[in-house]
């Protein structure tokens, strides 16, 4: 009988402090993903929290500085609200301090706006066809917006602002007449 078996390989903690520190020094990582990294080395509880307090001590592990290179990565490249953002680091368990302050100074109001409002034009531009009508279209554009993490009564002053610049009223991909 062929029977596999899978069996962790335990390090000495030696080994996997210095295989962690590359690890974090990679890239930002959350204590939580740090932990869940360790477990798999096959370490105790409190060999992994003693890694973990020599690597905050070190400065190779930071909740703020995390949270601040989160933030700003999913907004500037991703083009999330800060909901979705502030859920995906609950999710990652950073704490509230670390959130609130990484998404004041991270994200700036005019670039949120400008952000948001060029999602907006983006859907609002790709919803074409015979059903889609000017409240289908408001509808789904809306939903999207929520989706991406936006907050509703920024979106809905958002879709007042680009009503009054755009003559997208009407049903049809025509422009408007007397223009």
């Amino acid at each position: 009988m062929d029977e596999t078996r899978t069996w962790k390989k335990t390090i000495s903690p030696e080994q996997a402090h210095v295989k962690i520190r590359h690890y974090c020094a990679f890239q930002e990582r959350a204590h939580q993903e740090v932990k869940m990294k360790l477990s798999t080395y096959g370490l105790s509880w409190s060999d992994a929290n003693q890694i973990i307090s020599k690597l905050i001590e070190d400065g190779f592990l930071n909740e703020e500085r995390f949270a601040k290179a989160f933030v700003g990565g999913k907004f500037r490249i991703k083009g999330w609200g800060r909901k979705k953002i502030e859920m995906e680091l609950k999710k990652r368990q950073v704490s509230e301090y670390s959130i609130k302050k990484a998404l004041r100074e991270e994200i700036d109001m005019d670039a949120y706006g400008a952000s948001l409002l060029k999602q907006l034009e983006k859907k609002w531009t790709s919803l074409k066809g015979p059903g889609n009508t000017i409240y289908v279209k408001q509808s789904k554009t809306r939903q999207y917006l929520l989706s991406r993490g936006f907050e509703n009564n920024i979106i809905s002053n958002a879709m007042k602002l680009f009503y009054g610049k755009t003559d997208d009223h009407n049903d049809s991909d025509q422009p408007a007449l007397g223009k």
